[in-house]
């Protein structure tokens, strides 16, 4: 099974390579619900916290500063613990 990979803290020339500020932002309040993700999605997390549970999988914490990979295919249960901002690419 595809894991979430993540780069925590990645330099701004890492950033600046992928472009993550010309990427669009998605907002989310504290809250939980399923997600599975049908193409690959790159997010770069700018505020708050979410824990991320891959269905038969261990919980993952993501925090501010993380770049984070989800892989297609990936069904998970999100748990937003602290109101989410964070850039976003799929593909």
């Amino acid at each position: 099974m595809s894991q979430i990979t993540i780069e925590h803290n990645p330099s701004p020339e890492r950033l600046k390579e992928l472009g993550v500020a010309s990427w669009p932002i998605w907002e989310k309040e504290i809250s939980k619900f399923p997600l599975d993700f049908d193409e690959k999605e790159t997010a770069y997390v700018l505020e708050g916290e979410i824990i991320v549970t891959p269905v038969g999988g261990e919980p993952v914490r993501i925090v501010p500063g993380d770049l984070v990979v989800f892989p297609v295919g990936l069904d998970s249960m999100w748990e937003v613990v602290k109101p989410l901002r964070k850039h976003y690419n799929h593909g």
